[in-house]
């Protein structure tokens, strides 16, 4: 299948200053971005007057595991029955037909990373999908993303009767687990073909070997400058990689984060200081992390801001004074390097997959309209 979007002014979220070309998009694939592109079988959008971007991508969220209008009692994104839950799979309960999602693709939402709440020290893994399909399998860019963990108020409130009332507990439980995962990995290893040799299977342990072996970061749920510095302390002492989420505190102490260069998913910071984590909240949190050096991604945390307001969340943070070029970059490729799959989505570049969206001004304002959404050159608002 061949598509041609004419005419556009291109913001592909790699070259700071945007340029008119056109986009040629063949079986789902960007083929070619040139001015002036003649192909006579293509089937052809006209974007003359418009701008063009990289299909959006949120770092961070819940949406189709937290279904619209279901309520608590419907939700389906936290185990309250085990706090160490690492064996869960965002995958096994995401809901594609969720209203959400479509909300979202509308808006320009073309790739999402959700997956479990923040109840647990160990909740599973999220999974990056694309919001267009009746089957998540079909939906999906990567299966496993992260293993979520989280610090601070959550896992203290949720289990606060049942073993975890102090943010000790908390780290105890999690260091735990990671010490037990590395045995668990140095016995499978010494056994090698030996199945005489084999430790006792533990679906636990088992899902914590990719984090353990470096292969899939944790996903750390942390508001407080104390959490996110605990989280790089358990980090650093076993050598797995880690990203960090919501970092509320980290305009207080951007300097030190910068220093140990992880990602950073930030928010949400739209709405009201809803607990006690989140009194410092600030719109130049995303600002002040990008100006001492971090890779920030926008997020919404959908549910608590829905998806579709991702463009307006970058907006905001333009409007506290982020350099336009970085809060676009903050909502497409560094969310896509954020979750690990960068050599597909993010930007618009030869060979990525053709997610884009065509407005008629700049998604950070909220008159802008969306007048088309690609996904994998497919267009699918509805």
């Amino acid at each position: 299948m061949l598509l041609l979007i004419q005419g556009g002014t291109v913001h592909d979220a790699v070259h700071r200053e945007p340029y008119q070309a056109d986009v040629l998009v063949r079986d789902g694939k960007i083929e070619r971005i040139e001015k002036d592109i003649h192909c006579e079988d293509a089937q052809v959008f006209d974007a003359h007057g418009l701008q063009v971007y990289p299909g959006f991508v949120e770092a961070h969220g819940h949406s189709g595991l937290d279904g619209y209008g279901i309520g608590y009692e419907g939700q389906d994104y936290n185990e309250m029955g085990d706090i160490l839950s690492p064996q869960l799979r965002a995958i096994d309960a995401i809901q594609p037909m969720d209203q959400a999602l479509r909300e979202a693709r509308e808006a320009g939402v073309t790739c999402m990373c959700i997956g479990p709440g923040s109840a647990n020290v160990l909740g599973g893994t999220f999974a990056a999908i694309k919001p267009w399909g009746v089957r998540v399998e079909n939906m999906l860019v990567k299966a496993e993303v992260a293993m979520k963990c989280a610090f601070g108020e959550n896992p203290k409130r949720c289990y606060r009767d049942k073993g975890n009332s102090c943010r000790m507990s908390t780290a105890a439980k999690l260091r735990e687990m990671l010490f037990k995962a590395r045995e668990y990995d140095r016995q499978l290893r010494a056994a090698g073909d030996d199945e005489s040799k084999l430790p006792k299977f533990d679906m636990k342990l088992h899902a914590l070997l990719p984090v353990v072996r470096g292969e899939m970061p944790l996903k750390a749920h942390a508001h407080q400058a104390d959490d996110l510095f605990t989280a790089l302390r358990i980090a650093r002492e076993f050598g797995v990689k880690i990203t960090l989420e919501h970092c509320t505190e980290g305009h207080l102490v951007a300097q030190e984060l910068a220093a140990e260069h992880v990602p950073m998913a930030v928010g949400p910071t739209l709405g009201h200081a809803s607990k006690f984590e989140l009194r410092t909240r600030s719109g130049t949190t995303p600002v002040v992390l990008c100006r001492a050096g971090c890779q920030v991604s926008i997020i919404t945390d959908s549910p608590v801001i829905p998806q579709k307001y991702l463009p307006l969340c970058a907006g905001l943070a333009v409007q506290a004074g982020m350099d336009p070029f970085e809060a676009l970059k903050a909502i497409t490729i560094n969310p896509a390097r954020h979750i690990g799959v960068e050599a597909r989505v993010g930007s618009l570049e030869p060979g990525k997959d053709a997610d884009l969206v065509v407005t008629d001004g700049s998604p950070f304002e909220i008159s802008t309209r969306v007048r088309a959404v690609f996904i994998d050159g497919r267009r699918v608002q509805d």
